[in-house]
């Protein structure tokens, strides 16, 4: 993969703490970067780590996931079958922002005079705080103190405690508001581009997106309806406050459908502190009225005014002392790496906890680019860390791609296809890909769906979601392939022509490995699980008959592709071929290439990209990881050393899976290179984007490569193993597992494994080809010294 440059954050500016980011100083030139780094979700609300005095930023935006407006896509030459509906999630009202004036004059940190400054996010906490001295022009000293939280207890629910105490009397006026800055902006904040020439970013709107069809404004309690233009989406906003201080003070509140306000006017007086409490809300839906949301809203503010913001603190430290207890990885590594690790996993916490009936967006809800579409990255890059720390929402996930089902069947029909074709981007079930080569055509998110059933289930073998909503998923899936391929006359074997796979940069193909070896798993799992489901579950198969009109023959079928699936091979190398025609292809001028020419796609027209062996992220290398079990170790080594070379590294996908594959077969020195380049992919701004949204794939990237990777786990047909292969520069790694209804700890050190079962009943795993009955209050401990070399080891297949 292509080397990439990047600096760790200058410790004097943001020191390596294991348990949070902190930032000691203002820094104008980090600020969009922090925004992304401070932001805070809970899988439904999303707010970026902008200032709550709202200037200066690059990106302000609050988001709740799902919530989007729609837009037809224009096509210059226009065809059957391309995508019509554009999605983009929507730039929801900023209430976390707080004005502050002392004798007039703004708190601006830009020109403030600070005299000290800590802003920090406890991953403990799940709180963003800030502490700040300020003196002020006339000479005054100011001391402001905020706590910003997105509760994670409380779907709907965020706040902000924000306190002032001056040294000496003076006038001081605080402005409480909501913006839509969807359709509107602050008139004392300068207006940014949204740097529409990277297509990775989000469309903006010519026209009005958020309509207001209903108001309440009473007391400190501002709420506000919105409906969209297009989409029809409602949305219910509001915010309420409580002051706390002795001094005088005078409310004006005020409202439009753009800018609602409290403006507190407080007499201050030396060393009498004045502490705002200010509680926001956000429901949506897409059937409900306006009024309706309006009314939960109050409601949801009516319960936060009546509890408290210290409650809201108790229950959100609660909340996360139950999700490190099963999420936790722990490394003897230098500090900065303790650090990523966690902030990583607390941002899949953060995209994931209440991400109910929804999808997982690309960015998680800390930017708008890919404007919050749901893509494979959910299922082959984030549930798995979810499965084995919080299954619950793992279910969820597999059920909202269910209710999308009737529309992937619609689009399998609009492309000539049987069964169901999943979208490649999608918020409300349609494609919204424009591009079909680099979108529609990538039919593998069907296996990829199937994938994470079937990963689910080996994980927790949880045959009733496979009964309520993976079987039929399965079929649909599978049909589609039966469909989509053909059965070459002359040798029998089955293809698959006119498809995409992981590698972007490389575009309708015949044969793609990646997609034939993956259409195979799922046609086989398929056919399984419908078998099983007629044996063990006859009401649950009576149902699927029902809804699929299965027929007697089709699962034969589907095993007969299978066993006849084409997986193209060239013997002179021993390698797989990224598809059909892929090796006759020139390789990349990587030599000529600057590292400033990367990524690719915004420096080359994608036919020179089509035209060469170049290669945007893990493909082969990709299925050699999902579907290892199938290859020995010297199959990998082999496709390795030809695909890495060739490999840019251009999306944030490729790296975590590089590591794996690269810590598999021994390669330490580039396993460990390429983790880090997941690991800081966001903290040290490694692609370039950070400013945009954290790389939610890569976070779970993150996790898969230190426990796939170093810790060497396996799950094949529901047997769990472990093969680690710990970095000579790591002391040690511990990390927790949930498997089956069980939990596990592990402890691996360059002398020790350990593996202990911390809850459940006893689980059979593997370590290192040796079977053993893990029991309560009976760890399992292995002499490392007992193990052949990794070089010793190689040749055999795990």
């Amino acid at each position: 993969m292509i080397p990439r440059k990047f600096e760790l954050l200058p410790e004097h500016i943001y020191p390596s703490e294991e348990w949070a980011i902190v930032e000691n100083s203002f820094s104008p030139s980090w600020m969009g970067n922090a925004e992304t780094i401070f932001a805070l979700a809970n899988g439904f609300i999303g707010v970026r780590g902008i200032l709550e005095e709202g200037r200066p930023a690059i990106e302000a935006a609050s988001f709740c996931n799902g919530f989007h407006e729609t837009w037809p896509i224009v096509h210059a030459e226009e065809a059957f079958g391309f995508a019509r509906t554009g999605q983009t999630i929507v730039n929801v009202p900023d209430a976390t922002l707080i004005k502050l004036y002392i004798d007039d004059e703004p708190l601006y940190l830009p020109t403030a005079r600070m005299v000290s400054y800590r802003r920090e996010l406890d991953f403990r906490e799940g709180v963003l705080k800030r502490d700040i001295h300020w003196s002020s022009p006339a000479g005054k000293q100011v001391y402001v103190r905020s706590r910003r939280i997105v509760s994670l207890e409380y779907r709907h629910l965020g706040a902000i405690s924000y306190e002032v105490t001056l040294d000496t009397a003076a006038p001081v006026v605080i402005s409480s508001q909501m913006l839509n800055r969807q359709d509107s902006f602050a008139t004392d904040e300068p207006r940014n581009g949204n740097g529409e020439s990277d297509p990775r970013r989000a469309k903006s709107f010519a026209t009005r997106v958020l309509n207001a069809h209903h108001h309440i404004d009473r007391d400190l309690r501002i709420c506000t309806g919105y409906r969209t233009t297009n989409s029809r989406m409602a949305l219910g906003c509001g915010i309420d406050h409580v002051i706390e201080t002795r001094n005088p003070y005078q409310v004006q509140r005020s409202w439009s459908e753009d800018l609602g306000k409290i403006v507190f006017t407080i007499d201050a007086r030396p060393d009498e502190p004045i502490r705002i409490t200010k509680f926001f809300t956000y429901h949506t839906s897409r059937s409900v009225p306006a009024a309706e949301l309006v009314d939960r809203a109050c409601r949801t503010l009516d319960r936060a005014v009546r509890d408290g913001y210290d409650h809201l603190e108790e229950q959100q430290h609660a909340f996360l002392e139950r999700f490190w207890a099963n999420a936790d990885v722990e490394v003897d590594a230098e500090p900065p790496v303790q650090q990523a690790i966690r902030w990583n996993i607390f941002q899949l916490c953060q995209a994931s906890a209440r991400a109910e009936t929804t999808g997982i967006p690309a960015k998680g809800l800390s930017g708008q680019a890919y404007e919050g579409h749901y893509f494979w990255d959910t299922e082959i890059y984030v549930t798995p860390f979810l499965t084995h720390t919080e299954p619950r929402i793992t279910r969820n996930l597999l059920r909202f791609r269910h209710s999308m089902l009737g529309k992937a069947r619609e689009r399998a029909r609009e492309l000539s296809e049987a069964g169901a074709l999943f979208p490649w981007r999608t918020i409300n079930g349609e494609e919204a890909s424009s591009y079909y080569a680099a979108g529609t055509a990538q039919y593998h998110i069907n296996a990829d769906i199937a994938y994470a059933i079937k990963h689910y289930l080996d994980a927790r073998g949880d045959f009733d979601l496979l009964a309520e909503v993976g079987a039929e998923i399965l079929v649909e899936t599978a049909r589609l392939w039966s469909h989509l391929g053909f059965f070459a006359p002359d040798t029998g074997s089955f293809h698959i022509h006119g498809v995409t796979g992981p590698d972007e940069y490389t575009t309708v193909v015949n044969d793609n490995t990646f997609t034939n070896l993956m259409a195979r798993a799922n046609l086989r799992f398929a056919a399984s699980m419908v078998r099983r489901l007629k044996e063990e579950r006859p009401d649950a198969f009576a149902h699927l008959l029902h809804e699929t009109q299965l027929g007697e023959e089709e699962c034969d079928h589907w095993d007969r592709i299978a066993d006849a699936m084409y997986i193209p091979f060239d013997m002179e190398r021993g390698i797989l071929p990224q598809d059909q025609n892929f090796l006759e292809k020139e390789r990349w001028d990587f030599a000529g290439t600057p590292l400033d020419r990367y990524p690719l796609l915004l420096n080359f027209h994608p036919l020179v990209i089509y035209r060469h062996q170049v290669i945007k992220q893990a493909d082969v290398v990709l299925a050699l990881f999902l579907l290892g079990d199938e290859f020995t170790l010297e199959d990998k080594r082999r496709n390795f050393d030809y695909y890495d070379p060739l490999t840019t590294g251009d999306s944030s996908l490729s790296a975590c899976v590089q590591s794996i594959l690269a810590a598999e077969i021994g390669y330490e020195e580039k396993a460990l290179e390429y983790f880090q380049y997941a690991l800081f992919m966001d903290l040290a701004d490694v692609a370039g984007n950070v400013v945009d949204g954290a790389h939610i794939a890569s976070t779970g990237g993150v996790w898969m490569a230190i426990i796939y990777g170093f810790g060497g786990m396996r799950n094949y047909e529901g047997k769990l193993s472990f093969n680690p292969s710990l970095p000579s520069t790591w002391g040690s790694l511990t990390f927790r597992l949930r498997y089956l209804d069980s939990r596990i700890k592990a402890y691996l050190s360059r002398e020790m494994y350990r593996f202990e079962l911390t809850e459940g009943d006893p689980v059979s795993i593997t370590v290192c080809g040796e079977e053993v009955l893990l029991e309560p209050g009976k760890p399992f401990e292995l002499d490392t010294s007992r193990l052949p070399s990794r070089e010793e080891d190689q040749e055999s297949p795990r």
